[in-house]
């Protein structure tokens, strides 16, 4: 399509962007919930598969990435309804965390973060490549790992 076509649907480059954020999002509930229907019973194994199908799909495409997880497009706020599709991808990882009893949300933050900051890295600093998706599964191991450890509370430190 040609812009002047594209205005004919939408009524603003905002709206574009919105169904492009929807779009993506509905997209990756899709492969999500795929892989959740795949899931291994081993916590550890599901953690790896849960990463790796996000990790695999936000790298693919960093217009998309950038467009669905980072705030790069100036006054762009995506509408109730796209932002809603984009919650429900975190509620299908939050579900099937669950079924492995990670249910703190501290712990799904950390999750979130461990994989949201390899795929930065990545696109950042070897986009096609693979020098951080090779770092994914031990990051996810030793998330796990620490999974197995009392969580601190607030205020003290390891050791002390």
């Amino acid at each position: 399509m040609q812009a002047p076509s594209l205005y004919s649907h939408f009524a603003s480059k905002n709206e574009i962007y919105d169904a492009m954020f929807g779009q993506a999002w509905t997209e990756c509930l899709g492969v999500m919930r795929a892989a959740a229907d795949t899931s291994p019973r081993g916590r550890r194994a599901a953690l790896r598969l849960y990463s790796r199908t996000f990790f695999d799909f936000a790298v693919s495409d960093l217009a998309r990435h950038q467009l669905m997880n980072q705030r790069t497009i100036v006054g762009f706020e995506p509408s109730t309804q796209s932002y809603a599709i984009s919650v429900g991808v975190l509620e299908v990882l939050r579900e099937n965390l669950a079924v492995h009893g990670v249910t703190g949300q501290q712990d799904v933050d950390l999750y979130v973060a461990l994989v949201g900051g390899l795929i930065d890295a990545q696109l950042a600093n070897d986009p096609g490549g693979q020098r951080w998706g090779r770092l994914l599964n031990r990051a996810i191991d030793m998330f796990d790992q620490n999974l197995g450890n009392e969580p601190l509370r607030e205020g003290e430190r390891h050791g002390h």
